[in-house]
This record gives C-alpha cells, sequence and structure tokens, in this order.
C-alpha cells in the first residue's frame, strides 16, 4: 500500500472517529436537554402544588376571617342593643278609671318628670276645676283632652327600672275611641288593665256597655298574654283599702277573665293600688296603711313580667305605625321580628317600594342597630312620605311579607249588633297591628263545634253569637297579613261594626288577590292608567259636592296613584260599583 492510499484510510478512520464522536455527544446533549426539562416539568408541579397550597391557605384564612367577622358583628349587635330589656305596656280599661293618672303617677315616680313641672300642672288642673286631674296631664298632653278631661289618642311616654326600659302606651278608654285603644294594643307585651274600686265606678264599667269587658276581649286578641290587674282609687272615702272590696272585684273579674281566654294563675295578676297619691306603685303599701296586703308592688310586678319570645334572625318585620319627613322619609313602629341597621336595603309592601337604610333610632337614640321588640324610628331613601301608609310593612327582600285582598280566617262570633245573623255579605272594619280596612265576608266555609274543635258537617248559610267558624273575608285594598301559625302578632286582627267588635279571628290564611285590584299590587305598574284616569274623572264630575267625603279634589282624582284611597270610598258612596271576576291567584 503507497503512501497516499495509506493516508487516505486514516482519514476515513479519523471522519468515522469524529462521527461517533458527534453522535455521543448529541445524545448527550439530548439526554442532558430531557433532564433539564423533566427538572423544569418537576418544578412546575412543585410550584403549581405550592400554589394550590398557598390559595387553599388564603381561601381558609378568609373563611376563617369571615366566620370571626360574623362572631364579631354578632359581638357587636349584642353590645349594641340596650343591655336592659324593653316591654311595651298597654293601659287598659273603662273611662275615668286612672289610666293616665297612673300612667302620669309612674314617669313621676321614675323621676321622668320633676316637682316643679307637677306644681305646673296642679294649678292648670285647678283653673280647669279638675284639681285631682293634674297627674293625668303628664300623659294627656293633648289641649282637648285636658279640657274633656278624657284621652283621645294613644300617648306615649318612656320610664326606666333596675332591669327593663318601659314604654307606656295610655289608651282611651271612651268607647268612642277603641280603634285608638286597639292601635295602642297591637303593639304591646303586655297590659295593665286599670279597676276602679269606687263604689259604682267598677260596676259601670264591668257590666255591658262599659269598656272594661271589651277592653279585656280585645287585648287577648290583640296578643297581650299578660295582663296585670290593678284596683286603683283603694284610698277613696267609699273604698277606704276594704279587703272585702277588693276580693268582690277580682272574684267578678276572675270568671270573665277565664272565658276571655286568659290563664288566670299564669298570666294575670292582681294587686291594689291608689294611683292618685302613688300607693303600692314603686314601693309596697305600709301595712299601717293596708295590713292585708303581701304582695308585690305596681314597679315590682311589671318587672317580674316574663318577656315575649323574640326572633333577632327572623325575617324583618315593622308595621309602619306613623311616618313624617325629616332629611328623608321616617317611618315610625315595633320591630316584631329580625333585625335592622344603616345600610340594610329593604321594602315596603304591599307597594314593593325598595328603599335603604339611612338611620335607625330607639326612643332618641341614634343607633346602628335595633332588635325584635325595640319601638324604632327609620330614616329611608328611596320612597316618598306621601307613599306609604300606616299599616304598611317594612320588610325584608329575601322573604317580604305577604300581601292579598283576600284571605280565610277562623272567627269568634263574639256580640253581632241587635243580634243579626253573620252570613256572607256581612261588612265590617277589620283592624289588624297598624291597619284599619274596611271588610266583607264573601263566603262561610265551615261551622266549627265549640266544644268539640272539630268542623261540623252540615253546610253552614249563618251564624249568630258564640259561634266559630271558617269564611273568606274580602278587603278593598291590599293588607300585609301573616298566618297565625308563622307569626302570630301579624295574623290576628278584630272585625268591629257600629263601635262594636263583633268578632275577633282565631287563625288566618292568605288565599289570593282578586283581578279587580290586581293592578294595585304595584302601583308603578301604569298599563292601566288611562281607562282609570277616564274613569276616575267621570266619577269626580258625578259626585259633585260630595267630593269632600272622599277627601281628593281636583287633580288628585285623575291619578292613577289615588286609586287606592279612591276606590273605597266610592263603593261606600254606591258610585261605582264593585266589578265581579275571578280569583287571580299572584304568581307562586
Amino acid at each position: 500500500m503507497d503512501i497516499d492510499e495509506k493516508k487516505m484510510v486514516d482519514i476515513e478512520e479519523e471522519i468515522r472517529s469524529l462521527q461517533l464522536d458527534s453522535g455521543d455527544a448529541t445524545e448527550m446533549i439530548d439526554e442532558t436537554a430531557q433532564h433539564e426539562e423533566l427538572e423544569k416539568v418537576d418544578k412546575m408541579e412543585e410550584d403549581s402544588k405550592e400554589e394550590v397550597h398557598n390559595q387553599a391557605v388564603e381561601v381558609e384564612k378568609k373563611v376563617k376571617e369571615k366566620e370571626n367577622s360574623a362572631l364579631d358583628e354578632e359581638a357587636t349587635f349584642e353590645k349594641e342593643l340596650p343591655k336592659k330589656r324593653h316591654l311595651n305596656v298597654v293601659f287598659i280599661g273603662h273611662v275615668d278609671a286612672g289610666k293616665s293618672t297612673t300612667g302620669g303617677q309612674i314617669l313621676f315616680l321614675s323621676g321622668q318628670v320633676d316637682d316643679r313641672t307637677i306644681q305646673k300642672y296642679e294649678k292648670e288642673a285647678k283653673d280647669k276645676s279638675r284639681e285631682s286631674w293634674y297627674m293625668a296631664y303628664i300623659m294627656d298632653t293633648n289641649e282637648e283632652e285636658r279640657v274633656k278631661g278624657k284621652t283621645v289618642e294613644v300617648g306615649r311616654a318612656h320610664f326606666e327600672t333596675e332591669m327593663t326600659r318601659f314604654t307606656i302606651l295610655d289608651a282611651p278608654g271612651h268607647k268612642s275611641y277603641v280603634p285608638n285603644m286597639i292601635s295602642g294594643a297591637s303593639q304591646a307585651d303586655v297590659g295593665v288593665l286599670v279597676i276602679s274600686a269606687r263604689k259604682g265606678e267598677f260596676e259601670t264599667g264591668y257590666e255591658r256597655g262599659g269598656q272594661t269587658r271589651e277592653h279585656v276581649q280585645l287585648a287577648k286578641t290583640l296578643g297581650v298574654s299578660k295582663l296585670l290587674v290593678v284596683v286603683n282609687k283603694m284610698d277613696d272615702p267609699t273604698v277606704n283599702w276594704s279587703k272585702e272590696r277588693y276580693d268582690e272585684i277580682e272574684s267578678k273579674m276572675t270568671p270573665f277573665l277565664k272565658a276571655s281566654g286568659y290563664n288566670v294563675k299564669k298570666d294575670v295578676q292582681f294587686l291594689p293600688i291608689s294611683g292618685l297619691i302613688g300607693t303600692n306603685m314603686k314601693t309596697r303599701v305600709d301595712k299601717s296603711v293596708c295590713s292585708w296586703w303581701g304582695g308585690p308592688c305596681l314597679f315590682e310586678a311589671l318587672d317580674a313580667t316574663e318577656i315575649p319570645q323574640r326572633d333577632p334572625k327572623g325575617p324583618f318585620r315593622m308595621p309602619i305605625i306613623d311616618k313624617f319627613k325629616d332629611m328623608g322619609t321616617v317611618v315610625m313602629g315595633k320591630v316584631e321580628s329580625g333585625s335592622v341597621r344603616e345600610g340594610d336595603s329593604m321594602v315596603v309592601m304591599p307597594n314593593k317600594a325598595h328603599v335603604k337604610v339611612l338611620a335607625v333610632f330607639c326612643d332618641e337614640d341614634k343607633v346602628k342597630r335595633a332588635g325584635p321588640g325595640e319601638n324604632v324610628r327609620v330614616r329611608l331613601s328611596g320612597v316618598e312620605e306621601e307613599d306609604i301608609l300606616s299599616g304598611f310593612v317594612l320588610s325584608s327582600i329575601s322573604r317580604p311579607i305577604p300581601s292579598v285582598s283576600e284571605f280565610e280566617a277562623q272567627l269568634q262570633i263574639l256580640e253581632l249588633v241587635d243580634n243579626a245573623i253573620f252570613t256572607a255579605g256581612y261588612k265590617a272594619v277589620l283592624h289588624i297591628h297598624a291597619v284599619v280596612e274596611e271588610c266583607e265576608i264573601v263566603e262561610l266555609l265551615q261551622q266549627i263545634d265549640p266544644k268539640t274543635k272539630k268542623p261540623m258537617k252540615r253546610k253552614v248559610l249563618f251564624v249568630k253569637n258564640g259561634a266559630i267558624v271558617v269564611c273568606r273575608v274580602q278587603v278593598n285594598n291590599l293588607i300585609c297579613i301573616e298566618k297565625f301559625s308563622d307569626f302570630p302578632q301579624l295574623g290576628r286582627f278584630t272585625l268591629r261594626t257600629e263601635g262594636k267588635t263583633v268578632a275577633h279571628k282565631r287563625q288566618a290564611e292568605s288565599v289570593g288577590l282578586q283581578c279587580y285590584i290586581s293592578w294595585q299590587h304595584d302601583r308603578r305598574d301604569t298599563t292601566t292608567a288611562p281607562s282609570l284616569e277616564t274613569r276616575a274623572t267621570e266619577v269626580g264630575s258625578a259626585i259633585g259636592d260630595r267630593r269632600s267625603e272622599i277627601g281628593l279634589i281636583g287633580s288628585e282624582l285623575a291619578t292613577p296613584t289615588a286609586w287606592p284611597q279612591i276606590l273605597p270610598c266610592l263603593r261606600h258612596l254606591d258610585v261605582l260599583p264593585r266589578p265581579s271576576a275571578p280569583p287571580l291567584r299572584p304568581p307562586s
């Protein structure tokens, strides 16, 4: 082999060697890259796991923060709520029994009124030849009430004991003002039935026609489950703290209280007092004055009253008893369920006005939050004062109170006027929480046996005094009402006619709306407005001078928003016939 060939072979071997080295290097590079890729994937997985873990920790942290926030909020709520419990106390009884005087004496003894004010009232009462009425002037602030010597409106005042904050509701005793008494009793937690021990006065109030009986029946119907019966005027010369007179009154009242539904042993307490001079009110009566009495004084009895069960976490319900303008629309009422605080979104029923709570006031103090049983003033935005009526209900949006114009109820007939019969077509005035509305019985469905409490098989066409009957009740305008089993305080009502209470409810269930007033369910719906405006204008012309009886004149008659107030009046005047139409159920 020559030298050139040898060189060629060496070059080929070198090239082959280089190729092998290159392949090995490539393989090594590929392995290295693969290894790096695997490491990268592993790192990404680790990073991902760490990120997921961090996210889980963050979520858990947020959940704990939310739970702690909820606990803090609940704790704050407990701190915000007044430490003392609150009770509404309604003073009821026959006219001149001494309700306002007793209420005034309570305010004086609890330090709400000073001696100088009392001296002023003494002089004023003497000038009006009513020397013994000066204590009543503390509660009767209206000049008309002072001149007449009779309470007309429900007086309202506040006092405190060591354990309880009380709101006094001083109800009128005269039969002409029973609707006002109903308004007061519907807000009460406990009742104080004031009875005069003076000769002749107890008998006048207790016998038929007296207001003692009707007030007791109304109080029980309206949910006043606890009753203090204070036998007043025990210092009167005709009584002189006589045990015989006190026992006589107690023995006559006890059977009647039982018949009215009270458990006398558990829910009723009798005690003697003198409202005028304050004996046995803040402190127990001295044995030298009344040797036979060993029971509590009035303040002690009030403090010992059990508080009703209330649900601060339930759906919010506050029947509106009054409204006014003050840097917005302010509504007043008693919280029956749930709680309210600044910033809450609510709905006013039945007109479905969505509102926001700007401020909450308890008594005279601004508070962040108020719970059930409190009397509050709530400042709202989103609604005008003129769009709210007494009897509307401030309600939670998630669970608003039902609004209906027809419902079924079980009624107990108490006393029909002139022994009339109770049948379909019977008309009366319905009182439920703050609502006063004309109603009609459209159908009797079932009569209940008063002894067995079971439905009777025979078809019922009419009933008389003492009967228990299930019927359908229809009202002209939408009202807010609850099933008695869900909200007893918003499912109780009373029917009155010609100044007498004829029936009260035993339970209620909503049925639905009638189509002829279904448009009122949302007053912002103006689809029916043109025909309503035309009809209203025609009716306005037809009534002529009787327009004043409606209370709406001029252009207001031609506006759709005025119709909820116009329709009942027109039907009452027999100008506008009631349309007949099949029931229209609200959407479920």
